[in-house]
This record gives C-alpha cells, structure tokens and sequence, in this order.
C-alpha cells in the first residue's frame, strides 16, 4: 500500500512537472507577451519574467517593444521642379500597443515598411531639388506625419525619419558645379567692384584734402620715393609733378620775344681799298 502511495505521489509530481514544463513561458525585460485562448485575445498583457499558460489551450506570442531602426530602400521619382532623384531614408518606430500590432495587421514591420515607401515617393513628388537638399528638417516632419497617421491604428508609434541621401544624376550635378561656380565669380566681381568704389571715395576725398594743402603732395611724393627706395632697387623712378610743368609751361608762355634784325643794317663791310 505504500509503494502505491509512494508511486502515484511521484507520478503526480512528475507530471506536475511536465506540466510547468510545457506551460511555463519567460517574457524578457524589452517584450510583452500576447495570449490568445483558443484563438481568442485575452485582455491582459503579460509583462517580463515567468508566465504560466495553459499547454495545448493557450499561444503566446512575443512582441518587441524596443526602437527599432528600419533602413527604407532607395526610392527614385520626379520633383515638382521635373528633376529625376534618388532618395533613401531611415525610420525609428516602436510598439506602444502589443495587442494592436499583433491583431489589427498581419505583419507591422513588413506594413511601416510599405508605407514608409509609399511616404517618401510621395514627398518627392511634392518637393522641389531646392528642398530635398536644404530643408530637409520639414521634410522630416511631413514624412513622419504622413507614416505615423496610419501607423497608430496598429499599435505602433513613428519616433522619427531621417532622409539619408539625394542622389542626383551626373548632368544635374555638373549642372549644379557650373551654376555654383558662376555665383562664386558673381559675388567676387560684386565685391571688387565695392573695393573700386570705396577706395575711389577715398581717392577724392584725399585730392580735395591735398587740393587745400599744396605741401601735402610734395610730403606725399616724398613717402612714395622713402618707399620705393626701400625695396634696395637698382633702378628708382621719381614721378615728376604735374603742377611743376604747369608753371614752366607758363613761365615760358610770359617771357619776351627777342627783336629780330631788321633788313639792311649789320655790321659795317670791311673794305679792301687799294694803297
């Protein structure tokens, strides 16, 4: 009688066992467990650690609750301003709802990637070059709204997107280079001209100065020989003033014209008289 007590005790114990074997689930830390009873949902969620279910009556399933960084494929199109682009992005999403993602759609990461997609062919059709290469902190932001609108419906919650890269066609960069380098020259021919224009400004300003003071361009002059005598040249070029051939110029108009003269006077002939 006892080693029938004593059997049936270890029987129960070892099926005990294979029960909480077979029923026994660990949930990590970052996943929530989803538990369907015979194909039906159940309210609670089960968090992280060990959870019992009911073996051949209860599935759980596992889901991720953590970021989940999702590259999107190169997608091509069209801008508003007809340039044909390339454009990749990354999106960060996350599960706030593990009930939602794992009922309302089949797969929610195969779905976030579709329609992250379909979002970016869609702003690239809207968008100008312009804005694909200088604004892209907005087209962030649309392409996150237009993803997260339909992605809350499924439990999971958009973090951000990112635009990683525009490519664009080689015409179109050799195009951009030449319009770069134009407005490069532009500005530089904008700026030379300003110089031309102030120190112009300038340049009068120190003739009328110098126009009141006569012996400031004598001292001028002067600076200017000190400087190119300095350079140790074997050859030294003085300027000579404009003003000083002036007065020359004048001095000679005012000095009298010599008499000429007059026909039949001179020195008396020498005569040859003979003795």
């Amino acid at each position: 009688m006892v080693v029938e007590l004593v059997a049936a005790g270890a029987a129960l114990v070892s099926a005990g066992v294979v029960y909480v074997a077979a029923a026994a689930r660990v949930v990590k830390q970052y996943e929530r467990g989803v538990v369907f009873r015979l194909g039906k949902l159940r309210p609670e969620v089960r968090g992280p650690g060990l959870t019992l279910i009911v073996p051949g009556i209860d599935r759980i399933r596992k889901v991720n609750m953590q970021i989940v960084t999702m590259p999107v494929p190169g997608q091509e199109g069209i801008t508003r301003d007809n340039v044909t682009v390339r454009v990749d992005a990354v999106v960060y999403f996350k599960v706030t709802s593990p009930a939602e993602a794992v009922v309302r759609v089949e797969d929610y990461r195969f779905a976030v990637s579709q329609m992250a997609q379909t979002s970016l062919r869609s702003i690239i059709g809207k968008s100008e070059l312009d804005d694909l290469l200088s604004d892209r902190e907005k087209l962030n932001q649309g392409l996150e709204l237009m993803i997260d609108s339909p992605a809350v419906e499924w439990g999971v919650t958009i973090d951000r997107v990112e635009i990683k890269d525009v490519s664009l066609p080689e015409t179109m960069k050799r195009s951009m280079a030449r319009q770069a380098e134009a407005d490069r020259e532009r500005r530089a021919r904008v700026i030379n001209a300003d110089a031309e224009l102030q120190a112009s400004k300038k340049l009068a300003e120190a003739a009328r100065e110098m126009s009141e003071q006569p012996a400031a361009l004598q001292l001028r002059l002067l600076q200017t020989v000190v400087a190119v005598a300095a350079e140790k040249n074997s050859t030294l070029v003085l300027p000579f003033p404009v003003e000083l051939l002036r007065f020359l110029e004048r001095a000679q108009q005012q000095l009298p014209a010599a008499p000429s003269p007059e026909k039949g006077t001179g020195p008396p002939a020498r005569g040859t008289g003979q003795e």
